[in-house]
């Protein structure tokens, strides 16, 4: 009887909740990098596809980001980031109707200054967003969600790289246990003027004899300036005890930034 009761919750829960799913992508990349220079123009593209059966309606507009190592992110107005380039940022259209399986493309100017600009980098982000049709549903009991996938595509531009640099600060280094693993999270700031691609590497000594353990190196990502990230290494195979360490940010460019730290890594 409580299995019924169960599986008569669960057909409820099925026909009262209706879940539609845009099926757009963004074909080319969620990170758009350009140098420029004064009072050029830069034409840019967004390919986008309808994977769905159905038309889909979607929009298209600039926002202002920036995100820290806490995991928060922020979509403002534009202007709000004193380095937005969304000024200088031109859609050729903010509203496009695509067909089921059909492919598009929307193009952008990006118009950089006559006048001088601070050197190093400035950004803002496109956001295509499906834009569902709100229908009605008096004649249905229930309720109706939709969940839209929003893109968020990231247009870069790096002015007189020459004479900018980044500079990566570290935040905080925790351990911390996550799905049986062992987990270094290495918080680190990039607070220069100039978008890096950093990665984090750890170098573990034996605390007493200064016999090396093992040398482990996260992934690489972005940083923009002014913002933060949590850099992930996986040190499951270092025993548990106290450590010293070399911690190690490095950008594409081989500039390196290092931190003595004493680690404790722990069996619980």
């Amino acid at each position: 009887m409580i299995m019924m009761k169960r599986m008569f919750l669960l057909m409820f829960l099925m026909l009262q909740f209706s879940f539609l799913y845009a099926g757009i992508v963004v074909l080319n990349g969620l990170t758009h990098a350009y140098k420029v220079e004064n009072g050029k123009v830069y034409k840019g593209k967004v390919e986008i596809e309808n994977t769905g059966s159905k038309p889909q309606n979607v929009k298209l507009f600039l926002q202002d980001f920036t995100y820290h190592a806490d995991g928060s992110i922020n979509y403002t107005a534009i202007r709000t980031n004193n380095r937005t380039n969304g000024d200088w940022i031109k859609l050729n259209t903010n509203l496009i109707t695509l067909k089921g399986k059909e492919k598009t493309e929307v193009f952008y100017e990006i118009t950089v200054p006559n006048q001088s600009v601070d050197p190093g980098s400035y950004w803002s982000v496109i956001i295509v967003e499906p834009v569902e049709d709100i229908k009605p549903s008096d004649d249905k009991a229930g309720v109706n969600i939709t969940s839209i996938v929003r893109y968020a595509i990231q247009v870069i531009t790096d002015y007189a790289t020459e004479k900018a640099k980044p500079d990566l600060k570290f935040e905080s280094v925790k351990i911390e246990k996550e799905e049986g693993k062992q987990i270094a999270k290495i918080a680190i700031a990039n607070n220069g003027n100039l978008y890096c691609k950093p990665t984090a590497s750890i170098e573990i000594y034996n605390r007493k004899t200064g016999e090396r353990i093992g040398s482990y190196t996260s992934i690489a990502m972005g940083l923009l300036p002014q913002t933060s990230k949590s850099f992930y290494i996986d040190i499951s195979k270092v025993p548990a005890d106290r450590y010293k360490a070399v911690i190690i940010a490095t950008d594409e460019e081989e500039n390196a930034f290092a931190l003595n730290v004493e680690l404790e890594v722990k069996n619980d």
